[in-house]
């Protein structure tokens, strides 16, 4: 938004000797000595938790261009603390095992070495994603080997320096935003990181994302299926290939009375039986008549998904969200899914021309909706990360179990192709 106060509140220039010493990240309030969530003035330069007066992000700026030159200033901070603390901190994660790097805070496990996500007002799911993406190496390690942006003219020619909101061509400030975020979640920073600005570039080029244009993501998560329509009355057969990043699948309705795992009324829903009821022959209704063009008119019909080609990682979305006419609820089954060995072979349109290994998926990732409501609710992930699990909650990482992990009613999953041979369970 364009704020109407910055003519009248921004008093103060970048000048160190105004600030306190150290890294922007790390300063606290003057007032509750917090540093969760740390703002400079920018009428007085005093430190506090609070927020712009518009509680919204600002993206202009003074005639003298002041509020750019606090943030390139605050920026180059950032960056001098960044760099003398980076070798620390390198040695300090290759010294130390895993649980050398976990403290305990009021009886909760926290890793150290995680960094949670800031809550900038109901980013939650937002937050459950990055950090399930941050966890697919995959995917993550793509942008985090993409070399920092650079400005190479005048004083800051071959410096590593960040896009702001006021800087660059949207499609890099993207890149470098998310690359950003990327390598931030896991160097070991006790102070939850804002994506703020990662945000603001998503919102602002969300109309770019309708393109099918190839990218690293479909390289990634793409996939193809092949959907085969039968016409009932001259058995015409049609078939068309349809790309796919996600497969959102349905939650069997004679299970949706078993809202845990260990409830003991009625069978416990699986991850199979979902995949089962997505890929099975369905006779469409009476809204869904088929064109036939053999007969010229519309006909009953049947419809059945294979897929064509799996993707390296495969993310199935669980329909928790049920919408009718006069009715929108969530569907509370507890769905059970595999850690690891997924196999994904049966639902394949030629399974014989894969390998032995080609089709099983272990689990990277999965994001859960907590509360009962459609427009109301919270996000929260899990993930695995050098085979610990942790659960990610908004700011707030902490060391968890698989048997936790297990227990969860997930509404995303994100599996990843197995490369390597190793015995497991087969689903």
């Amino acid at each position: 938004m364009e704020c109407p106060h910055l003519s009248s509140s921004v008093c103060i220039a970048p000048d160190a000797a105004k600030f306190p010493n150290g890294s922007p990240s790390s300063w606290c309030c003057s007032v509750c000595r917090s540093n969760k969530s740390p703002w400079v003035c920018l009428t007085c330069s005093s430190v506090h938790c609070g927020s712009y007066r518009c509680d919204d992000f600002v993206v202009n700026d003074t005639k003298l261009g002041l509020v750019q030159k606090v943030r390139e200033h605050l920026q180059n901070l950032e960056n001098s603390a960044f760099t003398a603390d980076r070798h620390r901190k390198r040695k300090l994660l290759e010294n130390s095992t895993l649980n050398s790097k976990l403290l305990k805070v009021n009886g909760s496990t926290t890793a150290i070495c995680a960094t949670g996500l800031r809550n900038l007002g109901n980013t939650c799911f937002m937050n459950a994603i990055l950090q399930s993406l941050s966890n697919i190496e995959q995917f993550c390690c793509y942008f985090k080997e993409l070399p920092a942006v650079e400005l190479r003219n005048g004083k800051t020619a071959g410096r590593r320096t960040y896009h702001t909101r006021s800087q660059g061509d949207n499609n890099v400030s993207l890149v470098e935003e998310f690359r950003k975020t990327l390598c931030a979640l896991w160097q070991g920073s006790q102070t939850a990181f804002s994506p703020e600005s990662l945000f603001y570039v998503v919102w602002k080029i969300m109309p770019n994302f309708r393109n099918g244009a190839s990218t690293v993501v479909t390289a990634i998560f793409g996939g193809i299926l092949q959907n085969e329509v039968n016409c009932l009355i001259c058995g015409t057969e049609s078939r068309k290939f349809d790309p796919f990043l996600d497969l959102s699948l349905d939650i069997p309705s004679q299970f949706r009375s078993k809202r845990s795992k260990n409830q003991e009324n009625g069978p416990v829903c699986s991850l199979r039986d979902c995949l089962r009821s997505f890929t099975d022959l369905e006779e469409l209704d009476e809204t869904e008549l088929y064109m036939c063009h053999k007969c010229k008119k519309k006909q009953k019909s049947t419809k059945k998904f294979w897929i064509q080609k799996l993707p390296k990682v495969l993310c199935l979305h669980l329909k928790r969200f049920h919408w009718t006419a006069y009715l929108r609820n969530k569907v509370d089954t507890y769905v059970e899914f595999p850690l690891r060995g997924l196999d994904m072979k049966c639902y394949l349109l030629e399974p014989e021309n894969s390998g032995p290994e080609s089709c099983l998926y272990d689990l990277a990732a999965v994001v859960v909706h907590h509360g009962s409501g459609v427009g109301s609710g919270h996000y929260t992930a899990y993930a695995t990360h050098e085979g610990r699990w942790f659960h990610f909650n908004d700011s707030t990482v902490t060391l968890t179990d698989e048997e936790t992990v297990v227990k969860a009613k997930a509404y995303i999953l994100f599996y990843v192709e197995r490369q390597a041979k190793a015995g497991s369970d087969k689903l």
